[in-house]
């Protein structure tokens, strides 16, 4: 057994543990972030109500909110600091940190927004439209760190968490464009069908979360769907398309419109608090995992020190491996009485690592074919807002009905869409 060989073997094993590592701390960031999601969410809604009411409503609750907000972005501002300023080595993601930069830039102009909130110095469609923005940005980071991982659960578990945060906070835009709608009277056919959109995309992220969830994820999801919050809020939808077109202010229907839309994002939530520690559980035991057989391989090599390196089943004979291409004769299999078994396990060590390497890479092709689609999608409504000045809700309108009308898919459209208006470098 050649000596640098198995160093190099060990290195693998060690690159691979670190990378887990890595991940295991993006996903704890990943959790951090969601968790000022949701707060962000819950304080957008209150403050529609605080403007929409000229500040007679939701003036305590808007203050206790404010605290919850505050502490999970000063626990998320700690870990990004721990994990991307003072860690001994840097991030190699350009992508990421710019992501995490333009959030941050956003965070740190919150002050002035809930300054205006606090004195009706903005209305309750501008306050909406603000925190959507950074709600989208911290949500761009979270896909970014999916796309990152380099193990398949890991991976999926980071797909179905996205989208499952995507669909909540579809869930949260239809609940602020029907209460305002509802609470002002403006029940116009243009709001019927935005919130129609806002339904279509729910379900659209919530059937990739339900492809890349557990079999008990997935029977979460059925239940939260089948709770009264959801049926209630059904009837409302129904309600509400009936209502197209009219001008009479329900506030009473609004109250409940928001009542039922925040149990069943409070549901949503409570499926993502699980999500997010079953997800830190398997982190830990796969790092665990590639740490034992580490141990496993240093202890194996060390009974095979000191074979010879010619010794047995080796690179060169094993015809598993791609050999000449287009040879007209298949290589002999090398006899088993042949091949030395301490040099045969040695080489199956070198054999399973790199099998393992192969395999993971298959699996997490999966996997990111979800975040490709998602990154283009994205793509594609920002040419589309480009090239046709359309805003960011045209833009997906447009693509939903086109893949509607062709019966197909909508990241096949966008992929259309970028092709065709992707610039030429000249």
């Amino acid at each position: 057994m050649n000596h640098p060989t198995a160093q190099f073997l060990l290195a693998a094993k060690q690159a691979e543990i670190k990378a887990l590592q890595q991940l295991s701390e993006t996903c704890l960031l990943v959790t951090r972030i969601s968790e000022l999601v949701h707060q962000l969410q819950r304080e957008r809604g209150i403050s529609n109500i605080f403007l929409a009411s000229g500040s007679e409503l939701f003036a305590l609750q808007r203050q206790q909110q404010l605290v919850h907000s505050t502490k999970a972005e000063q626990q998320l501002r700690s870990q990004l600091t721990a994990q991307y300023l003072q860690a001994t080595e840097s991030c190699n993601s350009s992508r990421l940190l710019s992501g995490v930069c333009l959030a941050l830039q956003g965070m740190d102009h919150l002050a002035e927004l809930r300054e205006q909130v606090g004195k009706q110095q903005c209305t309750a469609l501008q306050s909406t439209e603000a925190y959507s923005r950074l709600i989208a940005a911290w949500l761009a980071v979270v896909l970014e760190s999916a796309d990152l991982s380099c193990d398949a659960a890991i991976s999926r578990q980071l797909v179905a968490l996205f989208n499952l945060l995507q669909t909540k906070e579809y869930a949260g835009q239809e609940r602020a464009w029907g209460a305002m709608g509802l609470a002002s009277g403006q029940l116009s056919t243009e709001l019927a069908e935005r919130l129609l959109l806002l339904q279509q995309a729910q379900q659209h992220s919530s059937a990739v979360f339900l492809e890349f969830a557990t079999t008990e994820q997935q029977q979460q999801w059925h239940l939260l769907e089948q709770a009264t919050a959801a049926k209630q809020q059904q009837q409302l939808r129904a309600m509400i398309r009936q209502l197209a077109g009219t001008k009479a202010p329900v506030p009473a229907v609004s109250d409940l419109w928001y009542q039922f839309a925040t149990e069943r994002m409070d549901a949503m939530h409570l499926l993502q608090a699980e999500l997010t520690a079953q997800l830190q559980q398997l982190t830990s035991a796969t790092v665990d995992a590639a740490q034992q057989q580490l141990q496993h391989h240093q202890s194996k090599l060390t009974e095979l020190a000191g074979l010879p390196a010619s010794s047995g089943l080796t690179l060169l004979i094993d015809s598993s491996m791609p050999g000449l291409y287009g040879a007209s004769v298949l290589p002999q299999p090398v006899g088993e009485q042949s091949v030395q078994a301490p040099s045969r396990s040695f080489y199956q060590l070198l054999s399973e690592q790199s099998q393992h390497i192969r395999q993971m890479h298959a699996e997490l092709t999966d996997a990111r074919r979800a975040i490709t689609e998602q990154k283009l999608i994205d793509r594609a409504k920002l040419l589309l807002m480009q090239y046709k000045k359309l805003t960011e809700e045209q833009a997906y309108r447009q693509l939903q009905q086109s893949a509607m009308k062709q019966q197909c898919r909508i990241a096949e459209i966008a992929d259309a869409v970028v092709k065709a208006l992707k610039p030429v470098n000249t």
